[in-house]
């Protein structure tokens, strides 16, 4: 029996794979197209991958050039600067997950546990009045693995008892690191890994 549910946020909850797409393309605007291609389909593939981890690749990975850490931090706020206007729009969430949140956030214990930096990501769930559903709201630069294993040991929670719902082959790999289960969203691709969540209308575990 399920007790507890760990959400991802970006393509779950919020649709923001495509703004942050276009924030990437716009931080790095003053490199070659094909360096941006490169970042943007990065970012694609790479769902639950934090902004920092997602700079630190472009820089060590596609520029072949080393960054410090604090450069990384600043590129990041740039970043949230850049996204902020368009993520804080109701029109992105996603109505369905969003209506099974508020229909069962009483019959189960609710997490988030995203990529997404934590600061922002906390600042959104409370602009868009969904802090009152969840017991936390983790997010980045802390690894999704982290996160879920040290929510896992902080509220005792079984590992057979709970799931992690999520858009990204980071999710899955959250959830096998930690021996719970994974339901996929969002992204077909993720169905060959077992449980998939075609629609959220109907649906019960």
């Amino acid at each position: 029996m399920t007790k507890t549910i760990l959400w991802d946020f970006d393509g779950v909850i919020l649709d923001s794979m495509k703004i942050k797409g276009d924030g990437f393309r716009e931080l790095f605007k003053e490199y070659d197209k094909n360096y941006l291609d490169l970042i943007e389909a990065y970012h694609y593939r790479n769902g639950g991958v934090s902004r920092f981890e997602k700079i630190k690749y472009f820089y060590e990975n596609i520029l072949n050039k080393n960054i410090s850490d604090d450069e990384v931090e600043n590129l990041a706020k740039k970043f949230a600067k850049i996204i902020t206007e368009n993520l804080f729009d109701s029109h992105n969430l996603i109505l369905e997950s969003v209506e099974f949140i508020e229909k069962n956030h009483k019959n189960y214990n609710f997490h988030i546990v995203s990529g997404a930096e934590d600061k922002e990501l906390n600042e959104l769930c409370q602009y868009f009045n969904l802090d009152r559903y969840f017991i936390s709201i983790n997010g980045s630069p802390t690894k999704k693995s982290v996160l879920v294993k040290n929510i896992l040991e902080k509220y005792g929670y079984k590992k057979n008892e709970t799931i992690l719902i999520g858009d990204a082959i980071t999710d899955y790999n959250a959830s096998v690191n930690n021996g719970i289960s994974f339901y996929g969203y969002n992204n077909i691709s993720l169905k060959q890994y077992g449980n998939y969540i075609s629609t959220f209308k109907g649906f019960s575990l």
